[in-house]
């Protein structure tokens, strides 16, 4: 994973399930990942050939130029690619681990950018799951992009998410032509993200949002993470 914010919230889905294969939706709370929110977006793919968005952040809405919610994931993804995305989601549903997707975006107008999509797997109200909390971070600048909406996306790789594996984001690059020791470590660290915060105000209305449409009921001021 490339991004910060995507160790992030790896991290967070991993201590939510708190042993868990999986945890629930009903279980997230946006105040906890509060400074993600606006790329966050929840995936139901109870049928994986017909994945529908069920909420999406506002800066995933405007970097798409579209409302999302309700509509089809793999729409603007070329052919190979949905075929690809398919059978992804299909086996990070069976082996109930995340997944790490790096593609490929481009405007009507052919500015290119690369995104990183993590996607965790989560219940439903049932035992076994069929959504994804996910997010979709950019890699770069979105200046290539010249202001227009995403039209295209094409799928570069995946990687099935290992949470025994070292997190790196917070290390400093390594010298280039040498030969690195992988050092283990039992689970994600956290790392911080350095984004500046929105405002209050679109705080307190996304998070008012995200919860309407989890269908939870906020926890009380004595239990929120800060």
């Amino acid at each position: 994973m490339k991004h910060k914010n995507s160790h992030l919230l790896v991290g967070y889905w991993s201590r939510l399930r708190k042993g868990r294969e999986v945890p629930d939706q009903t279980e997230i709370d946006p105040r906890a990942i509060k400074r993600l929110l606006s790329a966050i977006f929840i995936l139901d793919a109870t049928d994986p050939f017909r994945p529908v968005y069920r909420l999406a952040g506002t800066t995933l809405c405007d970097r798409y130029g579209a409302e999302l919610k309700g509509t089809s994931y793999i729409a603007r993804w070329e052919g190979r690619s949905r075929d690809q995305l398919t059978s992804l989601l299909q086996q990070c549903l069976a082996v109930r681990q995340p997944v790490c997707i790096s593609s490929v975006a481009a405007s009507s107008e052919c500015g290119m950018v690369e995104l990183e999509t993590v996607l965790a797997p989560i219940r439903f109200g049932t035992n076994a799951p069929s959504r994804f909390l996910g997010m979709t971070q950019l890699i770069g600048s979105e200046l290539a992009l010249g202001g227009r909406p995403i039209a295209f996306e094409r799928l570069v790789s995946s990687r099935i998410i290992d949470e025994d594996e070292p997190d790196s984001a917070d290390q400093p690059p390594r010298p280039p032509q040498t030969k690195s020791i992988q050092q283990r470590a039992p689970h994600l660290r956290l790392v911080v993200s350095s984004d500046k915060t929105a405002s209050l105000h679109f705080e307190t209305e996304a998070m008012a949002q995200l919860i309407k449409a989890l269908e939870i009921t906020p926890p009380s001021p004595a239990n929120l993470v800060r």
